[in-house]
């Protein structure tokens, strides 16, 4: 990571029966990343069982602004019902990468 970048790792649960309704969203939103100055760096599809997440996602944005152009896209806020709907818990942090 270099400068100003932004390194994110997120975690995502689905609630109960909706693992494909979490994932199809995840489809939605994570397209809108690089027109805000990010990528995908990887992107990793469990079963969620056991009460491990259904998906683990690493991303980087150029800046911050970049993250919270993202983050306020009206397109990915449209949505929100539908991340209601399916995702139960979401844990996002900061990593580096060695």
């Amino acid at each position: 990571m270099t400068g100003d970048e932004v390194l994110l790792c997120c975690m995502l649960w689905a609630r109960d029966g909706q693992a494909s309704g979490l994932t199809e969203y995840e489809d939605r939103v994570l397209a809108l990343i690089p027109e805000h100055g990010g990528e995908i760096v990887q992107r990793a599809i469990g079963d969620g069982q056991d009460g491990n997440p259904r998906e683990v996602q690493l991303f980087r944005f150029a800046g911050q602004a970049m993250l919270d152009s993202y983050l306020a896209d009206p397109r990915r806020t449209a949505l929100a019902a539908e991340r209601d709907r399916v995702i139960e818990r979401t844990e996002l942090f900061p990593v580096r990468l060695r």
